[in-house]
């Protein structure tokens, strides 16, 4: 009570300067503590032609849903543990995912290795009879497609819409994803990946 009598005692100027002074060191460290939690709380921004890369808070394990790899052997996601994974899902019929291709298969020129792999799946009811084909038509020269002819892996990834591309860890958990056309040939994305890897 007597700090609060001693303050009604000042002039009205000096609480303004002394009410100025405490909000401006309030307001300096809100401000840091957002800055640092916003540049170590996720990922760098990547955007697309419909969003951005939304990162999962809480990872899940992927499915283990049965597949065609691009030798039309029956595999699952299991197959590549071990690796940091971006999966795609497209379809022949899909203009965003034509138009992404070259710049997937540019990223996967770039930056595939024992640690990091584009998977690129087909949801095209005739799987890899009209896929391949496509690709190889389109001009794409690093990536060979999977398929997913019934979409069972595609839904079960909720991929709501085609393109949909989504991250999967080295332990095989679901780390984020984007929904629609992004460029994947470019330094945001690289820098997705790499932090990703890290």
């Amino acid at each position: 009570m007597a700090f609060l009598g001693s303050l009604s005692s000042w002039s009205p100027r000096r609480l303004a300067l002394v009410g100025g002074v405490v909000g401006l060191v309030a307001a300096s460290v809100v401000a840091g503590t957002f800055l640092t939690a916003a540049s170590a709380s996720g990922p760098p921004e990547f955007t697309g032609g419909y969003g951005s890369w939304e990162a999962f808070a809480d990872p899940q394990p992927a499915p283990m849903t049965d597949f065609l790899d691009p030798d039309g052997e029956r595999i699952n996601l299991g197959a590549y543990a071990g690796q940091t994974v971006l999966v795609n899902f497209w379809a022949t019929w899909c203009a965003p995912c034509i138009k992404e291709l070259p710049a997937l298969d540019a990223l996967a020129a770039d930056l595939d290795s024992d640690e990091f792999r584009v998977l690129i799946v087909s949801i095209d009811r005739k799987g890899l009879a009209v896929a391949q084909p496509f690709l190889d038509e389109l001009g794409v020269k690093h990536l060979k497609t999977a398929a997913d002819p019934k979409g069972t892996l595609a839904r079960e990834m909720q991929a709501t819409g085609l393109p949909t591309t989504v991250m999967i860890s080295s332990e095989g958990k679901v780390l984020g994803r984007i929904l629609g056309d992004a460029e994947w040939n470019s330094d945001g994305a690289r820098a997705l990946v790499r932090y990703y890897l890290q």
